[in-house]
């Protein structure tokens, strides 16, 4: 089915160089600053996914397994063990990313697992293990713009996802670069769509459309 989706223009926001002198940038900064840099897709975003997550509480518990895919400054983590999740791993393909995520952790004193992983690699992948929740803001949509066979890279990411999920695992993704249709027509091999979690619309040209999407899947059976 992923044969039907258009590929996106390729970025340097789909390079690890690209990532690495940015969180070099951030790490600089909050050495300085105290400045945990940005969070992608903002707060709001961050704040929806978790309040989610937490309604969820029949299915997901506190000590049940959570990954941030790309999880770059650890934000998403550290909120989460805020809530009260004590099971919280982060992976990252820049080394940067996680030296920064680490150092903030340390600062917060919350006990969190930060570690360089490539999700390109199945080696890598395999060696996590398996997760009650895999979570990604942003990171399909940073592979979707590798300069280089992006579609490739696509294609590896959502086979490797499916490989770290609990068979009763839920993946939550939010994107700002593939709508509704085109991310349950590119999972739709290995997952099925669970619910949309609702996202601020906007009316233009008589259509009504969202900023980003926020979308839950189950493992195919």
């Amino acid at each position: 089915m992923s044969e039907q989706i258009e590929e996106l223009e390729g970025s340097e926001l789909g390079t690890r160089d690209f990532w690495e002198s940015s969180y070099t940038r951030e790490i600089a900064n909050y050495r300085d600053h105290g400045d945990v840099g940005e969070v992608w897709f903002d707060e709001d975003s961050q704040n929806r996914i978790i309040c989610w997550i937490a309604r969820q509480e029949d299915e997901i518990k506190p000590d049940d397994s959570i990954i941030d895919l790309g999880c770059g400054n650890g934000m998403m983590l550290i909120e989460l063990a805020r809530e009260g999740y004590t099971n919280l791993t982060g992976i990252d393909y820049s080394p940067k990313a996680i030296e920064l995520s680490k150092a903030i952790c340390r600062d917060q004193e919350l006990n969190i697992k930060y570690q360089v992983v490539d999700l390109m690699s199945e080696q890598e992948v395999t060696a996590l293990g398996q997760f009650k929740v895999v979570h990604d803001k942003g990171t399909y949509d940073a592979i979707s713009l590798h300069p280089e066979d992006a579609k490739t890279m696509r294609t590896h990411y959502i086979a490797n996802v499916h490989r770290m999920l609990h068979a009763d695992g839920l993946f939550i993704l939010t994107s700002c670069n593939w709508t509704e249709s085109e991310l349950v027509k590119s999972f739709a091999e290995l997952f099925k769509l669970r619910t949309v979690i609702p996202t601020p619309t906007f009316k233009f040209g008589g259509k009504v459309g969202s900023v980003v999407t926020s979308i839950v899947f189950e493992k195919n059976k």
